[in-house]
C-alpha cells in the first residue's frame, strides 16, 4: 500500500498563491475558505536578511491529535496516511479545529461540518498529483509515495533531508528549508 508524503521547498516558493486558489476551486471552498495558508518567515539582519514564504496545510499527521479529540470517529486516518474528516458523521462540534497544532482544518458554515486537505485523493486514485503540486509555477511542491523507490521523488529524498514541522504528531508533510 502507498505511503503519500509531499515535500515542499520553502526555498523556491514566491507566495503566488496558486496552489491556494486551485485548492479552492478543486475542493468548491468559498473565497474566504482554503485548506493552504500562508507564513511568511524572515530571519537574519541586514543586509544578511533570509526571506521564505512556507505554506501550511494539513499535515497528515502520524499520531493526529484531530483524530484523539473526535467524538463520532468522523477524524480518521487511512492505511496510507491521510488524516480525513467523514461528512457522514462530523457533527461540527470544531474539537478537531482547536486540537490541530497547524490550524488547518476550517468549518464550512453552509454544511455545517469540519473539512481538510485530503491530498486530492480522487486526483490522486486516477494517477494524477494533487491539484495544488500541478499548479506551483516554480515546482516547490512535490508529491509521492514513501514506499516508491524510483522517481523524482525518491531522488530528492536521497539528495536532501527535508524537516519535519513537529516531532510531536509526526507530520507527513515534509519541508525543505
Amino acid at each position: 500500500m502507498a505511503r503519500y508524503t509531499m515535500i515542499i521547498d520553502t526555498r523556491k516558493c514566491i507566495g503566488c498563491f496558486a496552489c491556494h486558489i486551485a485548492c479552492q476551486q478543486e475542493n468548491e471552498l468559498p473565497v474566504e475558505q482554503s485548506f493552504i495558508r500562508f507564513e511568511d518567515k524572515e530571519s537574519g539582519k541586514f543586509p544578511q536578511v533570509k526571506y521564505v514564504v512556507v505554506p501550511i496545510q494539513c499535515q497528515h499527521c502520524t499520531h493526529a491529535p484531530c483524530v484523539s479529540v473526535c467524538p463520532t470517529t468522523a477524524s480518521y486516518k487511512t492505511p496510507d496516511g491521510r488524516t480525513l474528516v467523514d461528512k457522514e458523521k462530523c457533527i461540527g462540534c470544531k474539537r478537531c479545529i482547536t486540537a490541530c497544532p497547524y490550524n488547518c482544518r476550517i468549518y464550512l458554515e453552509g454544511e455545517k461540518i469540519v473539512q481538510s486537505c485530503n491530498l486530492c485523493m480522487s486526483l490522486v486514485s486516477g494517477g494524477g498529483d494533487p491539484v495544488c503540486v500541478t499548479t506551483c509555477l516554480t515546482k516547490a511542491r512535490i508529491f509521492g509515495d514513501l514506499d516508491n523507490p524510483t522517481g523524482d521523488f525518491a531522488k530528492l529524498l536521497e539528495q536532501t533531508r527535508p524537516l519535519r514541522a513537529d516531532f510531536r504528531t509526526h507530520p507527513r508533510l515534509l519541508y525543505i528549508k
